[in-house]
């Protein structure tokens, strides 16, 4: 009898330990409604990115309607890069936790992944041509220069909050929101297979050429595997 108590016992002992893991990452998963506007901002700073499209040494001739070339502005809004924007619209607009969780819900539900891409044209008319093309793909893959997705710009995206990126919005530049999938629709197979450190984003108007980098964050790969029709993305 005695032996079965302590048999039972252990074994409730047991199940409560190995929940403990479960509830504890549930809770980190809430952590980000504590941030302070600094934690926010150092969680979506690094996700931000500039460059330039084109040479700083192009010339147009007497195509003076052209942009000599462009500044380039990305933010890739990362599952952790739309919590601390939700955080610091929270901290601005006295939202809610709900209202606050709906804003990052809203925000994940247009597609895999979102990079908010800025141009701003150097001279010329002050307009992006409308044939702009952007891709996402593995930095540093050896082989077929041609491999990524390309992304598509939803000018309505800039309704949801949390896609807003960061800072003062700067109206020399044309903001666009581009979606990109992390899985190939046809085959499932990952943008970035296991192992893949390094994102690049290439933005093209013409024949002038941008591209910036960043490190691939956890939240990517989780993202990848939990989306529709995926295939095993990265560790």
């Amino acid at each position: 009898m005695k032996a079965a108590i302590r048999l039972s016992f252990w074994l409730i002992t047991v199940t409560a330990a190995s929940a403990l893991p479960e509830a504890a990452a549930a809770a980190s998963d809430e952590s980000w409604l504590n941030w302070t506007r600094a934690q926010a901002m150092d969680v979506a700073k690094p996700m931000r990115r500039t460059g330039r499209i084109g040479s700083v040494w192009a010339t147009r001739g007497t195509h003076t309607e052209r942009a000599l070339n462009y500044h380039l502005r990305a933010t890739w809004m990362t599952p952790d890069v739309i919590r601390a924007v939700a955080r610091l619209q929270q901290l601005d607009r006295f939202l809610s936790a709900a209202e606050t969780r709906q804003l990052v819900d809203e925000a994940e539900s247009v597609g895999d992944t979102v990079i908010l891409i800025e141009i701003d044209p150097n001279e010329g008319a002050g307009i992006v041509p409308r044939d702009w093309v952007a891709v996402l793909r593995p930095k540093g893959r050896q082989g077929n220069e041609a491999e990524g997705v390309r992304g598509t710009s939803q000018p309505q995206l800039k309704q949801f909050s949390a896609l807003a990126g960061i800072g003062k919005r700067d109206y020399d530049y044309e903001a666009f929101w581009v979606v990109f999938p992390l899985v190939d629709p046809g085959g499932g197979k990952p943008l970035f297979p296991p192992g893949t450190r390094e994102a690049e984003l290439v933005v093209r108007i013409g024949r002038q050429e941008g591209r910036v980098a960043w490190q691939i964050p956890d939240s990517i790969h989780r993202r990848a595997r939990t989306a529709p029709n995926r295939a095993e993305a990265g560790p």
